[in-house]
């Protein structure tokens, strides 16, 4: 799966005039419209509660967050992470299957949950009076997750199934999951985190239990509150309802560093369908602080307008070069860059694109790397920088809008060991970026000997995987 930090690369709606784009990047605050900035606190458990006041309406969102995810696991329980989420729904000695999200509901609110590769995340929105409500349903389960072998039979039949419908029906899906495999040799980035059919096959209700009891302690958990809050009125319900869950240390990391790639990979995956895809990616430096001048966040940052300087916003070089065919040839259908600066593995950076009917995709291979090369030689425009920047601010500002996309942010960078003020501290490293900053990372960092190569080819002979008998199990939210 790929993940990149959308918030920031997100382009804007229809053509906005420039102006109003300069205008957005003059006045940009990473708080516009927010009364007050988010302020961080440490609960008497070690558990991590961050507040982010937005009093603009009657509504909060209350986030759990969990430093703990697929890249946690061990081989033979790829998946247990996800299934764990899954589980987290299914009750505690006082809250019955199912009743959990029935009381969110009755209280006016919604909820759902994700697991990535460096996290697990919980979250409702509901009115401001029920806040207090749904920190103590929360709290409940991070404590008292308790469920019968039955309903773990069942909920794991439906993690099966999601599987099957979103990776194993999905020709595409099955590409990308392989290329994972094979770029990252060791580093556990390399297992899905829906996990491997067989891993699923096998778990057992014990594998989730032991893995909750590892892993959720309040030292390795934060409380996001994004909304209408009194800040210090927040804090003493946080250490009322969260404080109490008994302090236990959080088990020692054992990460596997991925090693250095001294030749290019690659791989071809041949299933059932119509269009070849092509996927490329190179090892980079990842974003540790977004205020540092060392040369590795600096490159990360230069690595990030790269990214959007290729395909940041509608038209964009990659768009206009190979999808539109303004300067030759139409060679593709899409093309895309990706570059994820955080996380708590290594990051790529990612080139990727489905050929035009009739063009090989080689011919789309040797397009992408054309314009990284002619990054290269003729470097990126000061206007083109400044397009990139100012979208940047003014997408930052409308995402303030949401008080879960501050949540969700704010949360991000806690699992990624960085502070509330990070956000302000990167617009700030992405507006020093220089033109040259960007021409040296696409000379550098992108030799053909690091460079993992991904091509799904149609294949008339090849079958979906087939179904089970009789009836699918129907996928629920979480």
């Amino acid at each position: 799966m790929k993940r990149t930090f959308t918030t920031l690369m997100q382009a804007l709606p229809g053509r906005a005039a420039g102006s109003v784009l300069l205008l957005a990047a003059t006045l940009f605050s990473p708080l516009a419209g927010a009364a007050e900035t988010a302020r961080s606190f440490t609960l008497s458990n070690g558990m991590t509660l961050i507040v982010q006041p937005d009093r603009r309406a009657p509504t909060v969102v209350h986030m759990l967050w969990v430093r703990v995810g697929a890249m946690d696991e061990v081989d033979g329980t790829s998946g247990v992470a996800h299934v764990l989420e899954h589980m987290m729904f299914r009750g505690t000695p006082t809250v019955p299957p199912g009743e959990f999200s029935r009381r969110v509901a009755a209280l006016g609110g919604r909820e759902n949950a994700f697991t990535g590769r460096d996290s697990t995340a919980f979250y409702q929105q509901v009115p401001t009076s029920n806040l207090e409500a749904v920190m103590r349903l929360e709290a409940d389960r991070f404590q008292n997750n308790q469920w019968k072998d039955e309903e773990f039979k069942r909920e794991i039949e439906v993690v099966k199934e999601e599987r099957r419908q979103r990776t194993d029906e999905s020709p595409r899906a099955r590409l990308y999951e392989a290329f994972s495999a094979m770029s990252f040799q060791a580093h556990p980035y390399r297992r899905p985190v829906i996990g491997w059919m067989s891993d699923l096959d096998a778990m057992v209700p014990q594998d989730v239990r032991d893995f909750h009891h590892r892993w959720y302690v309040p030292a390795n958990a934060a409380v996001v509150i994004a909304g209408d809050v009194e800040v210090e009125k927040v804090r003493a319900l946080a250490e009322s309802v969260y404080g109490k869950i008994p302090a236990r240390p959080v088990p020692v990391r054992k990460t596997t560093s991925e090693p250095a790639q001294e030749g290019q990979r690659r791989m071809e995956y041949r299933a059932a369908t119509e269009q070849a895809t092509l996927t490329m990616a190179w090892p980079m430096p990842r974003l540790t602080d977004p205020a540092a001048k060392d040369a590795q966040n600096r490159d990360a940052l230069a690595l990030m307008v790269l990214s959007a300087v290729l395909d940041g916003y509608g038209g964009a070089r990659l768009d206009r070069a190979l999808v539109q065919g303004l300067a030759g040839a139409r060679v593709a259908d899409s093309a895309g860059a990706g570059f994820g600066p955080l996380g708590r593995g290594p990051a790529q950076f990612t080139l990727s694109g489905v050929p035009a009917a009739g063009v090989e995709t080689s011919v789309v291979e040797t397009a992408l790397l054309g314009e990284l090369d002619r990054v290269v030689r003729q470097g990126v425009s000061e206007s083109e920088l400044q397009r990139v920047k100012t979208q940047w601010a003014a997408g930052e500002i409308y995402k303030l809008d949401s008080v879960y996309n501050q949540a969700q942010e704010l949360g991000t960078w806690w699992v990624n060991g960085l502070g509330v003020d990070s956000p302000e501290q990167l617009m700030a490293g992405l507006r020093s970026v220089s033109a040259e900053e960007v021409r040296s990372v696409a000379q550098r960092l992108f030799p053909q000997d690091r460079m993992s190569v991904g091509v799904l080819v149609p294949d008339p002979g090849k079958r979906l995987p087939a179904a089970p008998a009789g009836p699918r199990p129907a996928l629920g939210r979480h």
